[in-house]
């Protein structure tokens, strides 16, 4: 399989030499997805928005495709294929859908049409505001405008923030089909670990800013004393088989 993201050593903060996040290493396969699991404060936005270039790297290298991309620069990091979809949804609440969707299009990327097929419940209200979705529709139009720019990465902070868990067991499945369609590696930062894992290859849990527990979501699934553990900081760096 091709490797379509790597990282080494990233560090990830707010403030030079005070890193939230250090020693981070990561690598991931196309069509792969990642549960990055962890508690509150563990630092798991910071290190998606340091990957998105929203925030600079405090140390370490990332790369897209084994080249390497330019720490802070945002628009760099998205014209290399690595997508954020943040935990604020980011969605401009005055266009309608379709709109929404337009804009964030790519010159031989995905259609609207294309979207639609992964959240029918979209097409239904295409021509309605995006201030008016329910928070299911808006999450869902938040990955779609997404999936508009044909992402070679996908971040998805907080997939479920405001939702109810019915709705988060209807989009999930969805992040898997992506991924086994378009190729594209996934992270996906979310709270409902034990729907996470069942739509993820691998997982990672982050406690103080260290990945203390690793290893594939089946493995990680069938020990959750284990995960429990790391969750509370009490579990060293370790594998799960």
């Amino acid at each position: 399989m091709t490797t379509v993201f790597e990282c080494t050593d990233v560090a990830a903060g707010y403030s030079k030499g005070r890193p939230c996040v250090r020693d981070f290493d990561l690598s991931l396969q196309a069509g792969e997805v990642l549960s990055l699991l962890g508690p509150n404060g563990a630092g798991k936005t910071t290190l998606l928005m340091t990957f998105a270039g929203l925030l600079p790297s405090l140390g370490g290298e990332i790369a897209i495709d084994g080249t390497a991309v330019k720490s802070g620069q945002a628009r760099a990091s998205s014209r290399a294929g690595l997508v954020l979809v943040p935990d604020d949804r980011a969605l401009f609440t005055g266009l309608t859908v379709e709109e929404n969707l337009k804009l964030a299009g790519r010159r031989g990327g995905p259609t609207v049409q294309d979207v639609i097929g992964y959240f029918p419940a979209l097409g239904e209200r295409i021509k309605v505001g995006a201030g008016m979705l329910s928070g299911g529709e808006q999450q869902m139009l938040a990955i779609g405008r997404a999936l508009m720019q044909n992402p070679k990465v996908l971040l998805i902070d907080e997939l479920s923030m405001g939702l109810a868990p019915v709705i988060v067991e209807s989009l999930l499945p969805v992040i898997r089909q992506v991924a086994d369609d378009k190729g594209a590696a996934v992270i996906l930062v979310e709270q409902h670990v034990r729907l996470a894992l069942e739509i993820a290859d691998t997982a990672i849990v982050l406690a103080h800013g260290q990945d203390v527990l690793r290893g594939s979501a089946a493995g990680l699934a069938a020990e959750p004393d284990k995960i429990e553990r790391a969750y509370l900081g009490a579990s060293q760096v370790a594998t799960s088989a």
